[in-house]
């Protein structure tokens, strides 16, 4: 039987184990013991190490024959030395890792000025946060080059489910820009993600990105307005972008100072995946009848 190695074994990453629970023996990196069971829990083993210190990463040399990376580069600087480790510590095996998926962000193109985007676009990351993914990528694509590995890289952009959506900003009354500021947005269904991570380990081309979003791009404060109306909720006052930066915080801004529109083409024709959710609209139907179905208990929260 096949291994597979997770790091970062998240939300999408327990449903991309849900969909090969059976066809592959699964371990994963936990930082604690603390986590030990809940992997277990899901059929996963888990495996001791901590990418922030590559003196506990011995174990997982020449451990799986496919890796998938979630996990986030460190919080600080404009180099990734999580994936960095990562590398180091599978070289280190007396064999390699035959496939390696690496989850990656769109925010590595930068603001486009809502042009489409397809994965030929120069990578020019705005922020130390997006420059961090686009270093990972680079060190990545580097050593698949230079042994073998397959590398994909998947560009995800805001991943939204039931349980992930901004229903806690909407109650906030936090506003959105108006339409003539907005800028445009993309969004993939974390189960769509998940078939797309399955998709690119047994599909997907050397050394290849992927934008890993739905069919749908659509400017932020629709996105917010559409959410609004299908869970009951106001929609957000709109105001002009010089309110925007005086009454919103950093963070937030930050999302709203980029506009792209992600061309998903790769994804159909090279991983041959046909979305479930192809869009919001899609998704958020499906969140509405679970909602009722469990009686109306309330969905969860999430970022744009």
């Amino acid at each position: 039987m096949r291994r597979l190695f997770i790091i970062g074994c998240g939300d999408v990453a327990l449903r991309l184990v849900s969909l090969v629970r059976g066809r592959y023996r699964i371990y994963a990196l936990a930082r604690s013991t603390n986590r030990f069971a809940t992997l277990r829990a899901h059929g996963i083993t888990p495996v001791r190490g901590d990418l922030d210190r590559p003196d506990t990463l011995d174990a997982i040399a020449g451990l799986a024959h496919d890796v998938v990376h979630f996990a986030p580069p460190p919080p600080h600087g404009i180099h990734d030395t999580r994936t960095a480790h990562l590398v180091a510590a599978l070289a280190r095996g007396g064999s390699l890792p035959q496939r390696l998926v690496y989850i990656s962000t769109s925010g590595v193109y930068g603001d486009c000025a809502g042009a489409l985007i397809a994965e030929t676009q120069p990578v020019r990351p705005h922020t130390d946060r997006a420059r961090r993914r686009a270093d990972a990528e680079r060190r990545l694509r580097v050593w698949g080059a230079r042994t073998g590995v397959r590398v994909a890289i998947l560009r995800v952009p805001g991943i939204y489910a039931a349980d992930r959506l901004p229903l806690a900003r909407l109650r906030s009354a936090t506003p959105a820009l108006r339409p003539e500021d907005d800028t445009f947005i993309n969004h993939v269904h974390a189960d769509d993600l998940a078939r797309m991570v399955l998709a690119a380990l047994h599909r997907s081309q050397p050394n290849r990105s992927y934008n890993a979003a739905d069919d749908a791009p659509q400017r932020m404060g629709d996105y917010f307005d559409l959410v609004a109306d299908r869970f009951g909720l106001a929609r957000p006052v709109r105001i002009s972008r010089a309110d925007a930066a005086a009454r919103l915080p950093d963070n937030l801004l930050s999302f709203m100072s980029e506009s792209r529109r992600l061309v998903n083409r790769r994804v159909k024709a090279e991983l041959r995946l046909r979305l479930l959710y192809p869009t919001v609209e899609h998704g958020l139907r499906a969140a509405v009848a679970a909602q009722e179905r469990a009686g109306g208990t309330r969905s969860g929260e999430s970022p744009p």
